[in-house]
């Protein structure tokens, strides 16, 4: 059964009390003017009106008041279902057959492991891969011991832990769309929604440090572009990809045993980003 049609949406997270006071009920029902998603009361007013205006540096930020693990929690259930969304536009494009391997790029690729029922990380396509990524994040949302609903019920001491790996996951899923599948993206006229949807995760995990340099560096070219206090070029809607999936995260050639869960390797080389490449560098041995 595929995750992307059959269990988006089915969250539903703590409706938050407004910072600001005063009466709501006409705008958010109850949830202090925030703007609802699939999965219930998301963003209070200060942020939603920041969404709407471009100014998603200034939406991520902290709300005065706003308790830091709330926060990342109900901004960690929205990009799962931005991500689901995205992805599940362009899932009839992401096979066995057209994507072999869980790859972003010619030099990163991610193996599975969720650290309990595999353990031991393994090479699989992208759309098993991305499948068990969803199906794995939806359990870590719907468990209440680390993303409690109820109002008043204290966020465990590894919550932040959890948070940032699934957060990393997910950015493992726009880099692969941005590598092996914006020419869909192109096609199905999406390429505006996914560098705002992109742009806001980046945003916020730089924000409050949730997700490593090393493991966005299959993006930095477009970060970069993104995040350009003043660009002096447009907003990426092509996406020139330098090769099918082979290695990043990582196969190790020769007999070698695979990576380490999660582990990411810098590449020699950044895939071909909208503006102009790096010059490539030497092939780098792979390291787990």
């Amino acid at each position: 059964m595929n995750f992307i049609f059959n269990r988006a949406g089915s969250r539903t997270f703590r409706q938050k009390k407004s910072s600001g006071g005063g009466d709501f009920s006409k705008n958010g029902g109850g949830c202090g003017g925030a703007v609802l998603s699939s999965g219930g009361c998301i963003l209070p007013p200060e942020a939603a009106g920041t969404l709407g205006s471009g100014d998603l540096k200034q939406a991520v930020r902290l709300p005065t008041g706003e308790d830091l693990c709330e926060w990342v929690a109900v901004n960690t259930v929205e990009f799962f279902q931005q991500i689901n969304m995205l992805y599940g536009t362009l899932a009839e494009f992401c096979t066995d057959t057209t994507c072999p391997i869980m790859s972003a790029g010619p030099r990163y690729e991610y193996y599975w492991a969720d650290g309990q029922t595999v353990k031991k990380p393994v090479k699989c396509s992208a759309p098993r891969y991305i499948n068990n990524l969803m199906t794995w994040t939806q359990n870590q949302l719907e468990n209440e011991a680390i993303f409690p609903s109820k109002i008043g019920v204290p966020f465990p001491p590894n919550f932040l832990k959890v948070a940032k790996a699934i957060l990393k996951r997910l950015f493992r899923v726009y880099a692969h769309i941005y590598n092996v599948h914006f020419r869909e993206v192109q096609l199905l006229d999406e390429a505006t929604h996914l560098n705002t949807s992109f742009k806001h995760f980046v945003y916020f995990v730089l924000e409050f440090d949730l997700v490593r340099s090393a493991e966005l560096e299959p993006l930095q070219a477009v970060i970069e572009v993104l995040t350009a206090p003043k660009p002096d070029r447009p907003v990426p809607t092509s996406y020139r990809n330098s090769g099918g999936g082979s290695s990043g995260n990582l196969h190790h050639k020769g007999g070698a045993p695979p990576p380490q869960a999660n582990s990411v390797v810098p590449p020699s080389s950044v895939p071909p980003p909208p503006p102009p490449a790096p010059p490539a560098l030497p092939p780098s041995t792979h390291r787990p």
